[in-house]
């Protein structure tokens, strides 16, 4: 793939400080983009904006909490201080509420759509100005959690279909206004997911509750996913257990609800 793919383009990241957020800010840059980082931990992603700068790289540093109107739209305003215009914006944060649904509270429903659905419309909302002027391109990550919903995270799951709805209307308004929208869906893929709490807390010795011989690393989901982006796709599942369950449950439910009902409850989601 060539490393100007996205030479003289913008690519707005939320959820940059780790993860599959990291990775995309990595394989942008790599490709020539101009990434600008926004997460909650602004030291991480000022030593991530130095990495990527020290491989010759340009990376712009910002704090910003999606679930805190304003913030998104300040992150907008020092892009353009900076002289940048967002050609692309990828909502990606997010974390995941676990458990039983007699064991959560609204609160924990309420926590996880603030988060995985309204700071992505806020996300997208402050960049929508730039994106549309430019005729670039609407990135909503997923899950494979919103095409088939499991015990013990429906509070994840819910909030996954409601950005899959989103990122399907959002196709047919922007077309005419040359935006393409891409909705990633991943499997499981190595990042701290796993390792916040139902409060959005980080625990860092939590151990990685999917097994290794599953898990696909956020470097080379990442490139499926920039890839993705390129070529303007509506929609890519990534890795090759989420494409799988996903034609299974499409095409054979029943498979799934019978493993479901047969096997111990999930209690991680699916990412």
């Amino acid at each position: 793939m060539s490393r100007t793919a996205f030479a003289g383009r913008t690519v707005l990241i939320t959820g940059a400080s780790s993860g599959i957020g990291a990775a995309l800010a990595r394989e942008f840059a790599a490709q020539g983009a101009v990434v600008v980082l926004a997460a909650r931990r602004l030291e991480r992603l000022e030593t991530l904006a130095a990495e990527i700068r020290s491989a010759g790289g340009q990376a712009l540093a910002c704090c910003c909490d999606i679930t805190r109107a304003g913030d998104p739209e300040r992150v907008i305003d020092q892009a353009h201080a900076a002289g940048l215009s967002v050609d692309i914006v990828v909502a990606n944060a997010g974390f995941a509420v676990a458990g039983r649904f007699e064991k959560l509270t609204l609160a924990d429903y309420q926590c996880q759509f603030d988060t995985n659905v309204f700071g992505v419309l806020r996300t997208i909302q402050a960049a929508l100005g730039d994106v549309r002027a430019r005729r670039g391109s609407v990135v909503i990550i997923g899950s494979i959690s919103g095409h088939i919903s499991l015990p013990g995270i429906s509070a994840y799951s819910m909030s996954k279909f409601a950005v899959r709805a989103l990122a399907h209307a959002l196709r047919s308004e922007l077309r005419r206004h040359g935006v393409s929208v891409t909705l990633i869906s991943p499997g499981f893929v190595a990042s701290e997911l796993r390792q916040i709490d139902n409060a959005g807390r980080w625990h860092a010795h939590a151990p990685e509750t999917v097994p290794p011989w599953l898990l696909v690393s956020a470097a080379r989901a990442a490139r499926t996913m920039v890839r993705a982006v390129r070529r303007r796709q509506r929609e890519r599942v990534v890795t090759g257990h989420g494409r799988c369950l996903v034609w299974i449950y499409r095409h054979a439910p029943w498979l799934v609800n019978a493993a479901v009902r047969l096997g111990r409850p999930v209690r991680r989601a699916v990412r």
